[in-house]
């Protein structure tokens, strides 16, 4: 789960809204500021930029990325305790009052301070960098008119929602952070094959793509329009079936050359044609929905294709 993240926040939160009584555009508003709380506990990886220095090939990079985040990838900012008190701290933020902001802000840093106490120098400024992004979001959704416990309830709902989708995709986050108590000990093995364990999280994340586009559609009233977006060059993913008689089979320890020649698929596939589809910048305006739906499309018929061709072969 990465990008996952965002998009089930972004689903749940614009869809509450909506039930709630909101306008449609104020909850997709909504939605959107929810998933990219939902995105934001990833920020701690800033400190695995370290790692890319030295590297002399992709793969070296990206193995010393994924190292040196272990320091403190999902530890400081994947935490339930730390979700409910960025929370606050976002909605304060985005209040008219100063007072109510100065707390906001005295919140936040108080987190800073509890991440230095507990865990030491590296996890406060970790956390001061995800502090800072909550903070910004807090403020960007304030001026798009947000009202401040719309930003705690849609912060709660991005941050809230990120510790659990981690679960099946690496060690589990610490949830209850700063307290010395793990809700889970080891990550959940869901099948005794390391290649389903990584086309597990993969479905999920893909599933909550799905969910994503269909809470769009459904508050733009466009469900019964997704077939015209969906092009029919999407039936290329099946194609991608054929990997699994070709490349290593892929783990959650070393999938890079499945998941990015998959994505890279799935975007060739939904490139708009220049001249066919495209014929003035106009006609752009048009192209974002069916390219996300044609390339999640596309994706998802590859990693389906892929896993009956890898239990078969």
């Amino acid at each position: 789960m990465f990008v996952g993240h965002g998009l089930l926040a972004f689903a749940l939160a614009a869809v509450a809204a909506r039930r709630f009584g909101w306008s449609r555009e104020r909850a997709l508003t909504l939605g959107l500021v929810a998933g990219l709380f939902g995105l934001a506990p990833d920020v701690d990886v800033v400190y695995a930029l370290a790692g890319l220095s030295g590297a002399e090939t992709a793969m070296g990079a990206a193995t010393g990325f994924w190292s040196t985040s272990e320091a403190v990838h999902r530890v400081v900012t994947h935490s339930f305790l730390i979700a409910a008190v960025a929370a606050v701290a976002a909605g304060a933020l985005a209040g008219a009052r100063r007072h109510h902001r100065l707390a906001g802000g005295l919140l936040l840093g108080a987190l800073v301070v509890v991440a230095g106490a507990v865990t030491g120098t590296l996890a406060a400024g970790v956390m001061t960098v995800f502090v800072l992004t909550v903070a910004a979001l807090a403020v960007g959704a304030r001026r798009v008119g947000v009202v401040p416990r719309g930003v705690a309830a849609a912060a709660a709902v991005g941050l809230g929602a990120h510790p659990p989708g981690d679960l099946l995709t690496g060690e589990p986050p610490a949830m209850l952070y700063p307290l010395d108590v793990g809700l889970v000990a080891a990550r959940p093995t869901v099948f005794a094959d390391p290649t389903l364990n990584l086309l597990a999280p993969l479905y999920l994340e893909l599933a909550t793509a799905w969910l994503a586009v269909a809470a769009y559609l459904w508050l733009t009233d466009g469900l019964p329009t997704l077939r015209g977006h969906l092009r029919g060059r999407a039936a290329l993913g099946l194609g991608f079936g054929g990997a699994a008689l070709i490349v290593p089979p892929p783990t959650l320890d070393v999938s890079y050359h499945f998941v990015f020649p998959l994505v890279g698929l799935g975007a060739a596939a939904a490139a708009p044609l220049p001249g066919v589809e495209v014929r003035s910048l106009a006609d752009l305006r048009d192209q974002p929905l069916s390219v996300a739906v044609t390339a999640l499309a596309a994706v998802s018929l590859g990693a389906l294709a892929y896993t009956v061709a890898y239990l078969v072969a």
